[in-house]
């Protein structure tokens, strides 16, 4: 029933029978323990499913794991020991290794505003603020508007006072939850009308809490929303708050610990951003090569073709906040583009989808020729799919690609993949709006250089403009974002907070560079983000130097080095040092400071390589774009 839709996490497929068998198997050393431990975390466990792997990652964590490692501080006014174990295996399932610090019981002001305080101390990624109703100074005051203001006023104030002690004691980000109002109404309704009452004032605390994650690196965690979906009377349990002073209902740990966890997984811009839509009873209902553009069913009127109006209205709405549109169909590619030409009913068109694959090769081959195509990883990959054999297979195949479990009724699709939360933000800026865009210029700029033939006369083609400025706070949401989800051309793979980000932007020491591209066929956005440290008066090393894969080919890397050239010369710095630090992802760029020109200075046991330029042997290429400006006093 999709009443278990959150319950049991219904969009991941079930548990094997032997999954605690499975899971005494991780500690074999001679198989990759994090890929098993993240191959058990993407079912969808229970309780005491998630207990049994939390434990046995414990175990597990004595040993490097390929899974990224993150310090989560947890501070409450209930108890917290219950979400470790769920917590723990949860963010398995999200590529993280994940290390829980508890605060004592009710000590939440103290926590933060100490600096000697065991989770500042411990020095957390984030530290997530878990406080209900039942841990705010509320008062209510039915009626009474001035009261109601200040009884608002205060609450928010009290959870701003922990956020800025964290941030003054730690490097950490906050995540902050909005707050599940209580069941019960005292005068029914008309609570909600009138100032001063619980509920009316848990709506303005919740607003206030939203309002004041805006601009700042703290993300927010909408626990009101979460539990008037499940259900406000199931979510809120009496009994376990009054035995243990459990928040709520046990049977939404694992429900809770997903929510938490996405969160950390898009803070870290671990969220997905390509959507793959099967079509044959996925876009529309039958089969377009059986029967016939007249035969397939869509549009309003019948129950059926409303079912499948309602996942192309939600890959339409997807689109419109940036996720890039795909399609992989087992068909003739004529006969499957032929709805969206001719078909008045249909929703999605042609020119919605970046990357068109309709042929007869396995679903697997044509994702892995999408990711290709876009130059996105695999991890960036959602599949949608009615057919349990065509899931199966990509999951088996592609590990790495999302395939939500789908019902049988067309009309629970779009319930099912949102409820994944595959596609979960803690922020959005005008390159996440326009980013489906950006995917189809490139595929078109991938169309002209075929027609084109000679490279050089392809790039002249494109009349690229290269912006150069340094890091800003306009811009600074989005190199937070590159630097934490660029993985392939990136030399470090070092990953940074927006605090961090702010620091490194107002340092006098460091000099930085967002890097911005358009050609004729529009606006790339921010492609590029670098920064250099000051090593003495005339030494800057390279610490971050990244660059969108969209923009590969088009030599905007040796743009940018000439900039950092120039800036180097007009501050008088004679040499440059970089690191190249390998990866399982950025092997793209091993040779990057070879074909630059750098000297390599040696090589550490693990692959890692160091490097020297010398700023004056420079000489400066003609390159097939302008740069407008440079930023050069």
């Amino acid at each position: 029933m999709h009443s278990d839709l959150y319950t049991q996490l219904a969009w991941l497929p079930r548990p094997p029978k032997n999954f605690s068998t499975l899971c005494s198997t991780i500690l074999d050393p001679s198989e990759d323990q994090g890929l098993r431990i993240r191959t058990l975390a993407t079912y969808g466990l229970d309780e005491n499913a998630l207990n049994t792997l939390a434990k046995v990652i414990e175990k597990a964590k004595t040993k490097p794991l390929s899974l990224t490692p993150f310090r989560l501080a947890i501070i409450s006014n209930s108890t917290s020991d219950f979400l470790t174990p769920s917590l723990i295996a949860t963010a398995a399932r999200h590529g993280f290794v994940l290390e829980c610090i508890k605060a004592d019981f009710g000590q939440t002001v103290q926590e933060a505003i100490n600096p000697e305080s065991p989770i500042n101390q411990a020095q957390p990624d984030a530290v997530l603020i878990a406080i209900d109703y039942r841990g705010l100074p509320l008062q209510t005051s039915p009626g009474n508007q001035e009261a109601h203001d200040a009884t608002v006023s205060a609450c928010l104030q009290y959870l701003e006072g922990i956020r800025a002690g964290f941030h003054a004691n730690s490097n950490a980000f906050c995540i902050i939850q909005t707050i599940a109002r209580p069941v019960e109404l005292l005068t029914g309704s008309f609570e909600c009308a009138l100032s001063g009452t619980l509920r009316s004032l848990v709506n303005d605390i919740n607003s206030g809490i939203a309002e004041s994650i805006i601009n700042t690196a703290d993300v927010l965690l909408d626990i009101a929303g979460l539990a008037e979906t499940v259900g406000l009377n199931q979510w809120h349990d009496p009994i376990f708050w009054n035995l243990a002073k459990l928040p709520f209902s046990s049977h939404f740990l694992p429900l809770y610990a997903e929510h938490v966890c996405r969160t950390l997984a898009a803070q870290r811009a671990k969220n997905r951003r390509c959507l793959i839509l099967d079509l044959d009873n996925t876009v529309w209902g039958g089969i377009i090569g059986d029967d016939g553009l007249e035969g397939i069913v869509i549009g309003q009127g019948d129950a059926t073709g409303e079912a499948h109006l309602d996942i192309q209205q939600t890959a339409l709405a997807l689109r419109d906040r940036g996720i890039v549109l795909a399609v992989s169909s087992k068909n003739t590619d004529k006969i499957a583009r032929q709805p969206f030409r001719e078909h008045p009913d249909m929703l999605l068109k042609e020119k919605h989808f970046a990357v068109f694959q309709a042929n007869w090769n396995d679903k697997a081959t044509n994702i892995a020729a999408i990711a290709k195509e876009l130059s996105l990883g695999l991890d960036a990959m959602v599949f949608l799919d009615d057919n349990p054999a065509e899931r199966d297979l990509v999951r088996k195949m592609l590990p790495q690609v999302a395939v939500p479990e789908l019902p049988d009724n067309p009309a629970l699709y779009s319930r099912y993949l949102l409820a994944g939360g595959y596609f979960e933000t803690v922020a959005f800026s005008a390159e996440d709006n326009k980013r489906a865009e950006f995917y189809q210029e490139n595929a078109r700029r991938i169309a002209l250089q075929q027609q084109v033939g000679d490279l050089d006369a392809y790039l002249n083609s494109l009349a690229m403009k290269v912006n150069f400025q340094p890091f800003d706070d306009t811009g600074r949401a989005r190199i937070t974002q590159l630097i934490n989800k660029t993985n392939q051309f990136n030399l470090t793979t070092k990953r940074h907070t927006e605090n961090e980000v702010k620091a490194i932007q107002s340092s006098s020491d460091c000099f930085t560079l967002q890097v911005r591209l358009s050609d004729v066929f529009g606006d790339n956005g921010m492609i590029s983000v670098i920064s250099c440290r000051s090593l003495d008066s005339d030494s800057w090393h390279i610490e971050t130097w990244l660059m969108s894969c969209r923009v590969l080919g088009r030599n905007v890397e040796k743009a940018v080095f000439q900039e950092i050239i120039n800036q180097a010369r007009h501050q008088g710095i004679s040499q440059l040092l970089g690191t190249y630090h390998p990866t399982e992802r950025n092997q793209l760029v091993k040779d990057h400071y070879a074909n630059l020109g750098f000297e390599n200075l040696g090589d550490e046991a693990d692959g890692t390589t160091h490097w020297l330029f010398d700023v004056a042997l420079y000489q400066e290429e003609i390159l097939p774009m302008t740069v407008s400006p440079s930023i050069l006093p």
